[in-house]
């Protein structure tokens, strides 16, 4: 998990061209000040511990990202699936309904009646939507989609999240 002041705005995808641009999947409502020119951000899981952005530009739903620590294909492929952070900003969401991962990450995930099921680990970004990584009490790890039907109850300030479960979603 990322300490309490710092936030995951994008994670490397890929190394792309020649030169070193990163593929990057932003994981952030805030990219235009998150990859300007100039912006170190700390790297999770790779042996480069921050990048200096030099310049982002959209590639579809992605960004390529060129840094200045990363000049070549070969050092862009040393961060492929790296974690790209940087310390939170000052303003919330505004929407009561936006979560941050950090926000989820180690939420403990029960039944409406109170029954345990897990503890939220990670949040997956995909295609399909978000979905929750539960690692389960029994053992195991769960996968939510994170949609209101399912979770009908986020409760951050009491460190728990409520399942409303289909049919099957809990069996193994």
């Amino acid at each position: 998990m990322t300490s309490p002041d710092e936030r995951v705005v994008g994670r490397v995808v890929r190394a792309h061209g020649l030169r070193g641009e990163l593929v990057v999947e932003p994981r952030t409502d805030n990219i235009e000040a998150r990859f300007a020119p100039g912006t170190v951000l700390s790297v999770r899981g790779s042996r480069v511990p921050r990048v200096t952005v030099i310049g982002a530009r959209r590639h579809g739903d992605r960004l390529l990202v060129t840094v200045e620590e990363v000049g070549d294909r070969d050092g862009a492929e040393t961060l492929r699936s790296a974690e790209l952070t940087a310390p939170a900003l000052a303003e919330a969401p505004d929407d009561p309904d936006e979560f941050h991962d950090h926000q989820l990450e180690g939420l403990r995930v029960e039944l409406a009646d109170g029954t345990p099921v897990g503890t939220v680990t990670a949040v997956l970004h995909g295609a399909g939507g978000e979905l929750l990584a539960v690692d389960r009490v029994e053992g195991g790890e769960l996968l939510v989609p994170f949609v209101a039907a399912i979770v009908p109850v986020v409760d951050v300030a009491g460190g728990r999240l409520v399942l409303d479960p289909p049919e099957g979603l809990l069996e193994e």
